[in-house]
């Protein structure tokens, strides 16, 4: 036991310090806890192939694909539509959305995808990012007590019961203490915390994509080159292929993109071909999207007999039209060093390759109209594609620079497509799978991940990007901590220190002492690792006093969702220091007081929805 209690101190202090990664601190200890023959191998190991691990690895996933097919950027710019002029207003509605997006989706990614249109929102009505980032970090750390997927805590305390003998929570059983707490943050920031919030100038002002588009068609002049054509019944193209007539060479067109009537589906949807082959057959009444100066694009018409539909705005033409969750485009510089300087090439053909389009290209910040060029440092050319063949480009030539990320970009589109739906469903579906309880919670969570990949939502590539490694590993490698605590009798040490010091009092005292002792590791530790070491602590001494364990492990989730005092407890609280030029002291400043209303409400409230 004294091993044991010099392992975890020790494991407290390196996460506290923040020296190295939580993951790398929480390896270590598993290690220790095997080279000093507490645990042996199975029982080392055995956090891998918990079904906590497994479960939390399945939510990232699906999370991914929610955020890869426009859903969480839709409710991103909902959320601030709604919120219009007002900073009350968008404050109230961005705490608000983060809370109901992070029941679904991770606390870390609802914040990576309303952060960058909170930012924008800030800035364009008038107010510093520093009044609107922090209550949506604690937003999302509340929104995860709304589900019992919403964060990790809320699974790690739900399988320790499960674990120990007694009933699991239902899905949305947690909503019960997490709906008022929300409802709670939400009026502390609107009448208080918004008060105690600094208004510190960041240099964070964003360049979205609308401002990036617009950036591009000022740089390339890229203004009258496109438009959409329809494919009347009378045209010599009908049911011939673009190979056929040779637009690029005869008629100085290029095709860009078509949209057809879908046959199978009802009347009014349509496919789309983002990048039509040679061998792509045209058909009536298909739309192609072509580039090309307005001479060319008039004798194209007369002579294929082509109606020309009405024109957007180029911005809205490039954004609605060109863009989507799979196909992007971006900005790409020639430095002096890379391998294409001095090159002939002829233009087209070169990013055709590589299954990209060339929009537009410029020389010396003017556009460059020829097709062939010898390369020289500085060209910029505007490119269109398929998001992974973007960022592949950069890794066949060395010193080019793709401007901004493809990948980041892609999350903020918010076009709605059938996978976006999938995507949805996938989600529904877990819910309930979960909710009926078919299946353990791991499964659940499995079969809706395998829906997202299988169905192409999210490429593989992308999902495993989506998971927090990080995150994941630590969970598993501090699983075998608990079982630790338990094997070695230092687990029923603690608790018979809980029970001696609070077992005579009121169990409302035995919440707040849990409470408290949980969201001080909070402050310093990841709130997994806090709900991992404190779980079979609390259930051990709620059967010791003979008293139910629900309410002491749902104080537990509550309190390990608290870290409203440090920029160092919860990843989103750290995603928002820098963005919001927080200083360490305005955590304390604005979290304190609503660190006390979650005690007063836990102590009040969860006593009467889970009696003892």
């Amino acid at each position: 036991m004294t091993l044991m209690l010099i392992i975890l101190t020790l494991t407290i202090l390196f996460f506290v310090w923040g020296k190295f990664t939580p993951d790398i601190v929480a390896l270590v200890s598993m290690l220790s806890l095997f080279l000093f023959g507490i645990l042996d191998l199975s029982e080392t190991l055995s956090g891998f192939s918990n079904p906590t691990v497994i479960m939390i690895a399945s939510l990232f996933i699906i999370g991914e694909g929610l955020s890869q097919t426009g859903w969480t950027a839709l409710a991103g710019k909902k959320l601030i539509e709604w919120a219009g002029k007002s900073v009350p207003k968008l404050l109230v509605i961005v705490t608000f959305g983060a809370g109901i997006l992070s029941g679904f989706v991770s606390n870390t990614g609802t914040v990576a995808t309303l952060l960058p249109v909170t930012v924008s929102s800030a800035w364009s009505i008038g107010t510093m990012p520093s009044k609107i980032l922090m209550p949506m970090a604690f937003g999302s750390n509340t929104g995860g007590l709304l589900t019992l997927t919403g964060t990790p805590p809320n699974i790690i305390v739900n399988n320790t019961l499960i674990d120990s003998g007694y009933d699991g929570f239902s899905f949305f059983e947690f909503s019960l203490i997490g709906i008022p707490l929300l409802i709670i943050a939400i009026l502390y920031f609107k009448f208080i915390g918004f008060k105690l919030l600094p208004n510190r100038k960041t240099n964070n002002k964003p360049v979205d994509i609308n401002t990036t588009l617009h950036k591009w068609i000022e740089a390339y002049k890229i203004e009258n080159d496109y438009y959409r054509l329809r494919i009347r019944s009378v045209s010599p193209l009908l049911d011939t292929k673009i190979s056929e007539w040779n637009f690029e060479n005869d008629y100085q067109v290029n095709i860009i993109r078509l949209k057809r009537r879908h046959p199978n589906l009802l009347k009014g949807t349509y496919q789309f071909i983002e990048f039509p082959s040679p061998e792509t057959e045209m058909r009536y009444h298909d739309i192609i999207t072509v580039k090309g100066d307005t001479e060319a694009i008039n004798k194209l018409m007369i002579k294929f007999r082509l109606g020309l539909l009405p024109a957007e705005p180029v911005k809205d033409e490039l954004r609605n039209n060109l863009i989507n969750q799979e196909v992007g485009m971006s900005e790409v510089l020639v430095t002096q060093n890379s391998s294409l300087v001095g090159k002939d090439i002829k233009l087209n053909q070169y990013f055709n390759r590589y299954g990209i389009q060339l929009l537009a290209t410029s020389r010396h910040r003017k556009p460059f109209i020829e097709e062939t060029m010898r390369v020289e440092a500085g060209d910029g050319f505007i490119i269109r594609g398929q998001w992974q063949d973007i960022e592949q480009l950069k890794n066949q030539h060395e010193n080019i620079v793709i401007c901004g990320s493809p990948e980041g970009m892609a999350k903020t589109i918010d076009n709605i497509t059938p996978k976006s739906y999938i995507a949805l469903s996938a989600l529904v579906l877990m819910i309930v799978l979960l909710v009926i309880d078919v299946v353990p919670g791991a499964i659940a969570a499995l079969i809706s991940a395998g829906v997202v990949l299988l169905t192409g939502c999210v490429p593989i590539n992308k999902a495993y990007k989506g998971i927090s490694w990080m995150s994941v590993v630590m969970i598993a490698a501090m699983i075998p901590m608990g079982i630790a605590l338990q094997k070695t009798g230092t687990a029923q040490f603690i608790a018979n220190g809980i029970i001696s010091f609070l077992g005579d009092a009121s169990p409302i005292y035995l919440i707040i002492g849990i409470f408290l002792l949980t969201t001080t590791f909070s402050q310093f530790i990841n709130n997994s690792a806090t709900a991992v070491l404190m779980a079979p602590i609390v259930v051990l001494a709620a059967n010791a006093l003979q008293i139910r364990p629900e309410p002491l492990m749902i104080t537990v989730a509550i309190s390990a969702s608290t870290a409203f005092l440090t920029p160092i407890g919860t990843t989103t609280n750290a995603m928002v220091l820098v963005a919001g030029g927080y200083k360490f002291s305005d955590y304390f400043k604005v979290g304190f007081p609503l660190l006390l209303l979650f005690l007063a409400t836990t102590a009040l409230l969860v006593p009467l929805i889970w009696p003892f």
